[in-house]
């Protein structure tokens, strides 16, 4: 059986994920087969396995972290919200239903043997299993029918490790209040404290620590620092958002209320110079170099939300202008019309753009699929695209019929406006350097883009500097101990 460790956190955004990460190239380093899991995330970032199956990305980057190909078994239930207070259901990849989110409370018990069976078959290909917890596991109203916390943990049998955000202030309180917010049988299973996102002196919290310790009864593990470190966060916690600055070339994503896989332009991120805004208004618009609609949870919401806050008619005057891309739900508003016949957002017909010769019809059952291949003869700026090789996936509600439909690029009758179902189609450096080259030629300037990477690649070398960290602040030797113990006593 593989051996096991859970990392907590105090709060949502404490740093789990990336610690997971770090810990999977770590163990990795180390030679022991590695592997992340998280028995229930909440994202609108996912991912296609090449199985087609459907599952959080955050257990992608920790398994590319861990040199393996990311599984569905990985992360066997993903909560995709839709609202307010409801989300599509995704057990095992693949689509189980809409739940309010008081009708998944009494129902997730249910998925235990579901949880079970991918842990145990993650067992077999492993010697290590590290396990990513979801917010704090002192949310004492949900402390029933738990099953990704303390619950997972007693359900596998897990050590944990508990991570407190000393950058949000409070971190001693932070740790300190969750222990005594805990069972005395979780408490037992509390085997390190880790300090996450440090700046400053350390020597400084010494005195802090040994109180820490006293009063908690448990070790600190480690103090890490504030990490420059560029990897796919969870969606819901992202700054990437907060962005508002400019360069020499500025790329703009509309940020719909459901905004989902916007790591399809993390790839333009890693080039000097160029700038990815998101963009929530026709006032913050203005006049960029490039446009993307970018995939929605809910797109005919969104188009509507865009109609009413005036960003459709903003875009609409850029045709011809600004080259405007949409991807996945972008792709669809951008069409004559998208239809709801099973009420799957909102029964009915709604007007698209107009700006594809697409029409969509929303069904039931989801496109999942991983594709590659060779991007089709294009016109415009994206003309420098033309023949580049690409890979990617589909995931999407839906069937989208016109002209060309067969074709990895839908190109409009209007100059510069494409659209594609596929997401991570730039991921190759060939076709972002390509891209941004042109549009800053367009501009009578000149970009630098010899350095940039494929998107993989680039990720691989922020994982490597993740360890690089976390093995100068985490104790891994104190770590291997919880580890070699792998029982609570």
């Amino acid at each position: 059986m593989a051996k096991v460790i859970m990392v907590q956190g105090t709060m949502s955004g404490a740093g789990k994920s990336f610690l997971v990460a770090g810990l999977c190239r770590l163990m990795k380093r180390a030679g022991y087969r590695v592997a992340p899991f998280k028995s229930q995330n909440m994202a609108l970032n996912s991912f296609i396995t090449t199985e087609g199956l459907e599952m959080g990305r955050a257990q992608v980057m920790q398994a590319e972290a861990a040199g393996i190909s990311p599984l569905v078994c990985m992360n066997p239930i993903l909560l995709k919200p839709t609202d307010h207070t409801g989300s599509q259901v995704i057990v095992n990849g693949k689509v189980l239903g809409n739940m309010s989110a008081r009708e998944y409370f009494a129902y997730k018990r249910k998925l235990i043997p579901d949880i079970k069976r991918a842990f145990q078959e993650l067992e077999e290909l492993a010697d290590i299993i590290v396990i990513e917890g979801a917010g704090s596991p002192a949310e004492i109203n949900l402390r029933e029918n738990d099953i990704v916390n303390m619950g997972l943990a007693e359900i596998v049998d897990a050590p944990v490790l508990l991570a407190g955000d000393i950058d949000r202030g409070g971190v001693f309180a932070q740790l300190l209040g969750t222990l005594l917010l805990l069972t005395e049988d979780e408490r037992k299973r509390v085997k390190g404290l880790i300090i996450n996102k440090f700046r400053g002196d350390k020597s400084l919290l010494d005195s802090g620590i040994e109180i820490l310790e006293e009063k908690g009864g448990i070790p600190v593990t480690g103090v890490v620092p504030y990490m420059d470190i560029d990897l796919e966060d969870e969606d819901s916690l992202t700054d990437r958002f907060e962005k508002k600055k400019k360069g020499k070339v500025d790329i703009a994503v509309i940020r719909y209320p459901r905004i989902s896989n916007f790591t399809d332009f993390n790839v333009f991120e890693q080039i000097p110079d160029v700038y990815v805004c998101y963009i929530t208004s026709a006032k913050e618009l203005g006049c960029p170099d490039l446009i993307f609609l970018p995939g929605s949870k809910n797109t005919i919401g969104d188009l509507k939300w865009m109609r009413q806050n005036g960003l459709e008619n903003a875009l609409k005057e850029l045709v011809g202008k600004v080259p405007i891309c949409g991807i996945c739900g972008g792709y669809q508003m951008m069409g004559k019309q998208i239809s709801d016949p099973e009420g799957l957002e909102a029964e009915g017909t709604i007007k698209g753009m107009e700006l594809l010769p697409i029409m969509t019809e929303l069904k039931g059952e989801k496109v999942r699929r991983q594709v590659q291949g060779t991007l089709n003869q294009m016109e415009g700026v994206f003309s420098v695209l033309s023949g580049l090789e690409y890979d990617g996936y589909e995931i999407h509600m839906g069937e989208s019929i016109g002209e060309c439909q067969e074709q990895p690029f839908i190109i409009g009758s209007t100059k510069n406006v494409y659209g594609t179902y596929i997401h991570g189609i730039f991921d190759k450096a060939a076709i972002a350097s390509a891209l941004v080259g042109v549009l800053a030629k367009n501009k009578g300037i000149s970009i630098e883009t010899e350095d940039c990477m494929d998107y993989r690649d680039y990720k691989d070398k922020q994982y490597d500097r993740l360890a690089d960290i976390l093995s100068e602040h985490l104790n891994m030797e104190e770590i291997y101990g919880i580890l070699r113990e792998a029982n609570i006593e």
